[in-house]
C-alpha cells in the first residue's frame, strides 16, 4: 500500500530538518495521491528537480520512487519545467530541500 503523498511529505522533512537541512513546501497537492515534485537547492545557486518514476520504473507494487529530471541548472529552467507539470496537474505537489545530498532521503531509480 502506498503511503498518502502528505503523510510521505511530512516524514520527509522531518528526516531533512534532522540531519540539519532545510525543508519547505512550496505547494500544497492533492493529500491522498498528488504526484510529488522536489526541488533541491544548492548552495551555488543551481538546482536539481526530481519528478515521479513512470510506473514501469517501480519495482514494487506502491513504492513511490523519483528519477532526476534536470541536474544543477539555472533556478529558471526549473520553474519552466514545473509551470509545465502544473498545467498538466494542478495537484502536484512542490517540495524545496536545501541539502547537500540527497542521499536516501528519497528513493531514485537507477539512472
Amino acid at each position: 500500500m502506498r503511503l498518502k503523498s502528505e503523510i510521505f511529505i511530512a516524514a520527509l522533512t522531518r528526516r531533512v530538518f534532522g540531519q540539519g537541512g532545510f525543508a519547505a513546501i512550496e505547494h500544497r497537492g492533492a493529500d491522498e495521491a498528488g504526484a510529488i515534485f522536489i526541488r533541491q537547492r544548492h548552495r551555488d545557486g543551481r538546482e536539481t528537480l526530481y519528478a515521479p518514476a513512470p510506473q514501469m520504473m517501480v519495482e514494487e507494487a506502491g513504492e513511490r520512487r523519483f528519477e532526476k529530471r534536470l541536474d544543477r541548472v539555472e533556478p529558471a529552467v526549473i520553474e519552466d519545467a514545473l509551470a509545465r507539470e502544473r498545467r498538466f496537474d494542478s495537484d502536484l505537489w512542490l517540495v524545496e530541500l536545501e541539502v547537500d545530498e540527497i542521499g536516501d532521503l528519497i528513493p531514485l531509480t537507477a539512472d
